[in-house]
Parts: C-alpha cells; sequence; structure tokens
C-alpha cells in the first residue's frame, strides 16, 4: 500500500494526488492537518530522511517564527515544532514499502511506482 501524508489544499499534494490518480497508483491519504500526526511518526520520518529534510523552511510558518527559535533548532525542537504547528512539515511525504519520499518529483514517484 502507498501512503501519503500531507494538506489537502496544498498546491504540491495536489500536483502529487493528481499524478498518483493519473497513473493509477492505488493509495491512501492522511491530512495531518486535519488529522494530526503524532510524535512516534515523526521521530520515524526524521529516522528515515531526517529532520532537516521535513523541516519546511520556505513555509509561512518557518519565516514567521523568531529568529531565536530559527537559530537554535534541533532534531527534538523541529519535531516539538511540526507537532504544534504541522503545516511546517514538508509536503507531500509518501511511503511504498521502506522508502520515503519527501516533496513530490514526478521522476522519483515514477522510478518507485510505475
Amino acid at each position: 500500500m502507498t501512503l501519503i501524508y500531507g494538506i489537502k489544499n496544498c498546491d504540491t499534494v495536489k500536483k502529487a494526488l493528481r499524478w498518483l490518480d493519473e497513473h493509477n497508483v492505488a493509495y491512501e491519504f492522511h491530512d495531518y492537518k486535519k488529522e494530526g500526526i503524532d510524535e512516534a511518526t515523526l521521530k520515524t520520518w526524521s529516522k528515515k530522511v531526517g529532520w532537516e529534510t521535513l523541516l519546511n523552511r520556505r513555509s509561512a510558518t518557518w519565516r514567521a517564527l523568531p529568529e531565536k527559535v530559527k537559530d537554535n533548532i534541533d532534531e527534538k525542537s523541529a519535531i516539538r515544532l511540526m507537532l504544534e504547528q504541522p503545516s511546517i512539515i514538508k509536503r507531500p511525504v509518501l511511503i511504498k514499502g521502506g522508502t520515503y519520499l519527501v516533496g513530490f518529483d514526478q521522476q522519483e514517484y515514477a522510478d518507485l511506482l510505475d
């Protein structure tokens, strides 16, 4: 089963879901803005791809943070921040078997799923 995590109204997530639909890939979607995300899941993702990859430093949420928070970010504080403000998680996160893809890249999706 292919799992995809994200926020339904995110343009990048919409592109990824459209790609999955167009390529007839069955998937389960988890909207972590509505359904939430737990610490254990974030810790697993962090181990697989690195917390730096998960943290969306281009987001408006990140840019709005105080410099003190941004300057002192580490894995523990990043995970806490992602729990408190899930919109700061880079999206989508796609999981297929033991492979984790963060963000949407058509070629990466094709290599993994086609």
